[in-house]
């Protein structure tokens, strides 16, 4: 099945956020060319950029976001390939106004493509409890 346009500009920015995560040093500009390299194209550039700086501007946030719903995992745990796939996923689902459902779709393809065997159900189950307005039923406690 071929890829979409955004799903190219979508894979780019996975690539530039997972260089940043093992690079930080790379500085902002040269992450900007690589991306203008990468996608000749100035919408799909201006959409990859708009993610990438955006995951970037919060990341703190979409960390904090991703941690709390992710039982047993810290993000320093998770497969680099993982970690990245949730930030971008988790900054197009809460601050945009992607469907949560392409959202969904398109990060489980990035884990499948990038990842591990069991990326994407990894990357499912966490995003699964991210979306906006679902709520998720605590574990029962047991009072004793």
């Amino acid at each position: 099945m071929p890829r979409s346009r955004r799903s190219r500009a979508r894979e780019t920015a996975l690539q530039m956020l997972y260089q940043l995560d093992l690079n930080p040093d790379v500085p902002t500009d040269v992450v900007l060319e690589m991306v203008q390299g990468r996608l000749e194209d100035q919408e799909l550039s201006r959409f990859c950029w708009s993610l990438f700086s955006g995951v970037m501007e919060v990341r703190n946030e979409l960390d904090a976001k991703i941690e709390a719903v992710a039982a047993n995992w810290s993000l320093k745990r998770m497969a680099p390939t993982d970690r990245n796939v949730l930030r971008l996923a988790a900054y197009e689902m809460l601050h945009t106004d992607t469907p949560p459902k392409v959202v969904i779709d398109e990060a489980l393809e990035l884990a499948k493509s990038y990842g591990s065997a069991q990326s994407s159900q990894f990357v499912n189950g966490i995003l699964d409890r991210l979306i906006p307005g679902r709520v998720i039923a605590e574990p029962p406690t047991t009072d004793n």
